[in-house]
């Protein structure tokens, strides 16, 4: 795998009064109370078949194992870069973009400001097959980041993304999740490679005044729509 668990935290920020919106944390399964359910069954006696069968051509065909099923695929485009990045439901407009590559420490490079958008130039570009992935600041010294209100993003919500190529993909997002940075699974960067999909990326969670990191990783996935 191209990234490890550890090194995919994005963003290094200052932690304001309240912080930056969370996504709503999974509640745990319910355990109803056990009912009691019908009695089972009295297995009752075999009906007989009426006659007996004549084999056919049609009988024949009816036992052969059916053909295995072609996967579907798409929708997907060719390869373009990301030039502008809109998130209505949180207010984002992005047009400030800059390649990432894997670092030294085999984690995701970080964009250089706040206000930039990271795209892992290597991977997929967005509206390719496969999983196409953009990380950005919450916040900074300076104040918030692109992606401070990335936790407040639902299942539901559309990402438009235009490319170099003039054509503007829709992505709509399947879910939001928070992980720790120390257990970052590396099935993030992975997906169903019948699709185009993205990850939007960013920090979360507590933030540890002593490391001046957050201890989280935001996460939204989402997959292409057709245009």
């Amino acid at each position: 795998m191209l990234f490890v668990a550890g090194g995919a935290a994005i963003i290094v920020g200052i932690h304001g009064a309240e912080g930056p919106p969370q996504p709503a944390a999974a509640a745990p399964p319910t355990s109803a109370a056990a009912t009691p359910g019908p009695a089972p069954a009295t297995p009752s006696t075999p009906t007989p078949i009426a006659g007996k069968a004549t084999p056919s051509n049609r009988g024949l065909e009816a036992l052969r194992p059916a053909a295995p099923a072609q996967p579907k695929i798409g929708p997907f485009l060719a390869a373009s870069k990301p030039t502008v990045l809109d998130i209505p439901s949180i207010g984002v407009h992005a047009t400030d973009f800059v390649d990432l590559r894997v670092a030294s420490d085999g984690g995701l490079e970080v964009p250089g400001s706040k206000d930039e958008v990271g795209f892992y130039r290597d991977g997929p570009s967005p509206g390719q097959l496969g999983t196409s992935i953009l990380g950005a600041h919450v916040d900074s010294k300076s104040g918030p980041g692109i992606f401070y209100r990335l936790g407040a993003v639902k299942a539901g919500d559309k990402v438009q993304i235009t490319r170099a190529d003039k054509s503007v993909t829709t992505f709509v997002v399947d879910k939001v999740q928070s992980f720790p940075k120390d257990r970052f699974p590396d099935e993030v960067y992975t997906g169903d490679f019948r699709r185009s999909e993205i990850r939007l990326i960013t920090c979360g969670g507590i933030f540890d005044r002593d490391t001046r990191h957050y201890r989280d990783n935001i996460v939204v996935f989402g997959h292409l729509t057709a245009n």
